[in-house]
């Protein structure tokens, strides 16, 4: 049985999510509108939580998008909408960035295009990743072993935690 180490308790979680909102829009106050791209489940429902407090706190329009792929065969990443992306700021939404390698993956159908700007935003950042990535906006950041995981606990559309196994 894992033991779980709870990192991160629920009203944390969302004083974190506020957080995060107030950076993103920070760094794109001089845009019309931001794409939000959350990576299915945990990073999607980040995206919408962020999303509807950008709503409330900024003249943003918000697109969001649904970004899929397998994270054990990430060849193949879908969008839920096919669009253009030319010129616009985007940013890419996950839960925990642990090696780097699904949000590198998830980048692939935004490099087809020339957008003005890419940028990453995570719950928690786990300091040790195998691949080059750096998170723009981080809620909570986190030095662990490369044998630690840190995993995010959900029930139906709340974060409830995050804990290290």
């Amino acid at each position: 049985m894992e033991t779980k180490n709870v990192i991160l308790t629920q009203d944390v979680i969302e004083k974190k999510i506020k957080r995060i909102a107030y950076e993103i829009y920070e760094h794109n106050s001089d845009e019309q509108e931001i794409i939000l791209a959350g990576i299915w489940d945990r990073g999607m429902i980040l995206a919408e939580k962020i999303a509807a407090i950008l709503q409330e706190i900024s003249p943003l329009r918000i697109k969001l998008l649904q970004l899929n792929l397998d994270k054990q065969r990430p060849e193949a990443v879908k969008l839920s909408e096919e669009m253009d992306f030319n010129g616009r700021a985007i940013v890419l939404v996950d839960d925990v960035a642990n090696s780097g390698r699904t949000m590198l993956y998830a980048l692939k159908p935004f490099l087809q295009f020339l957008p003005k700007k890419i940028q990453t935003a995570v719950l928690v950042d786990r300091k040790h990743k195998s691949f080059p990535l750096s998170v723009d906006f981080v809620g909570h950041s986190l030095s662990t072993t490369m044998q630690d995981m840190v995993m995010v606990d959900m029930e139906e559309n709340e974060i409830r935690s995050a804990y290290l196994v």
